[in-house]
């Protein structure tokens, strides 16, 4: 007897207050690695109604007009009217920044003085910098090897601002959140059963100020220029059994920090996959590559999206976990979820032998440093709003499948591109 369940993942736009938040530290952080590779940056926001904060801890040789740098990104996202009660020009920006505690820093600060490919015996000496558990994960549910739901959630938001920034649905606010569920049949997807948007509008749209006309408006353009343009690659569309739901409470006007107040790090499951695979529990923003947080998150994924690719599994999620001031993985599981196609003891003997997973060897296998500056100073802001991973918009080399044709070599299969 076949088992049908419905899975669910959210996702929310840039204007949201925590994704203003996390799109701040990491605009601190590019801005620090573009002119000191070597920067230490752990950079937490705090945004509310007229109010922008940031602390953390900080050290660097690089010196950025802070103030200038994060007014920037506040109008950037859109928040421009003081009226909203949050603005790039009017709120408050205030700094509590320390320097990185050297008993954390002990560990790793050895990588700070190698500007140099580093040796495999250089790699054994740079420890992570801290102790915790990441995890990676792929699946054969949509082109870029991400589950479902995530993928239509971000895909949604990602519109949502498209559609405000172009003026194509210009009433639009910068504060959003979407919501999908999908129908699966023995693991597989069948059906779209439910989307859901909230987002952020003015008062009044086009002259209607009647707040049911206002919603209808919304609801029917949202319909036509957002959810529509969001499966153009996907095979599964929604039907008329699809439910649609368009701002539940009735209207939303008041958002942003206005609405509520933001924190960097506060959307994890967000920035990674929706909840359909376990997650360490490190956020990734404002944190520099030496924080195993981000980077071993970015190489778990690498790991599990070329296995993929490869054919090795329809699903896959790869577990690494690390100890402070030592350089190679406590532990690294791979978990195929019955989907694998080779024996999973050999999958994870060849992924030791072909996959960097010491910290320093995956800021210098996926350039985690230097990306900011090659990318003329913007890179890990980028990546703040609409995942971490799965996207095709962006250039992100732990989104590359170059590995395909070694796992496939390994298992002596055909090394034709998946």
């Amino acid at each position: 007897m076949s088992k049908r369940y419905l899975f669910t993942s959210e996702s929310v736009t840039e204007g949201h207050p925590d994704k203003v938040c996390d799109q701040i530290s990491d605009t601190i952080l590019d801005a620090l690695l573009t002119l000191d590779p070597n920067s230490r940056v752990a950079a937490e926001t705090v945004v509310n109604t007229g109010l922008t904060l940031v602390t953390g801890e900080i050290t660097s040789q690089a010196h950025i007009n802070f103030v200038e740098l994060i007014r920037n990104k506040i109008a950037e996202i859109g928040y421009t009217n003081a009226d909203n009660g949050f603005s790039a020009n009017s709120c408050a920006v205030m700094l509590a920044i320390d320097e990185q505690s050297p008993d954390i820093s002990q560990g790793v600060t050895a990588a700070q003085e190698q500007r140099h490919a580093l040796s495999d015996d250089e790699l054994d000496q740079i420890g992570a910098g801290d102790q915790g558990l990441m995890f990676g994960f792929a699946c054969n549910e949509t082109p870029e090897l991400m589950p479902l739901p995530i993928s239509l959630a971000h895909r949604i938001a990602l519109r949502l601002s498209e559609v405000r920034k172009s003026g194509k649905l210009a009433y639009l606010r910068p504060d959003g959140k979407t919501q999908v569920s999908i129908a699966y049949e023995d693991g597989v997807p069948v059906a779209i059963d439910t989307i859901l948007i909230s987002t952020q509008h003015d008062e009044a749209i086009a002259d209607i100020t009647d707040n049911d006309a206002v919603q209808a408006k919304i609801k029917a353009d949202l319909w036509d220029f957002v959810v529509q343009a969001s499966f153009t690659d996907i095979k599964l569309k929604p039907t008329e059994k699809t439910r649609f739901i368009v701002n539940p409470t009735g209207k939303f006007v008041v958002g942003g920090p206005q609405g509520d107040a933001g924190l960097t790090g506060r959307k994890i499951i967000v920035d990674t996959y929706g909840g359909y695979s376990r997650h360490g529990g490190g956020a990734f923003s404002g944190k520099d590559p030496t924080k195993v947080d981000r980077s071993a998150a970015y190489a778990a994924r690498y790991v599990a999206k070329n296995i993929v690719a490869a054919g090795l599994a329809d699903k896959c999620e790869v577990q690494v976990s690390y100890a402070i001031g030592v350089a190679r993985p406590v532990s690294v599981l791979i978990e195929t979820f019955d989907t694998g196609k080779v024996d999973e003891d050999k999958l994870l003997e060849v992924v030791l032998k072909n996959f960097e997973l010491r910290p320093a060897g995956i800021i210098q296998d996926l350039n985690l440093r230097g990306l900011p500056a090659e990318r003329g100073g913007r890179f890990y802001q980028d990546v703040a709003a609409y995942g971490h991973f799965g996207r095709n918009d962006l250039d992100l080399p732990w989104e590359r499948t170059d590995k395909v044709a070694l796992l496939k070599a390994a298992f002596e299969l055909a090394t034709a591109t998946a």
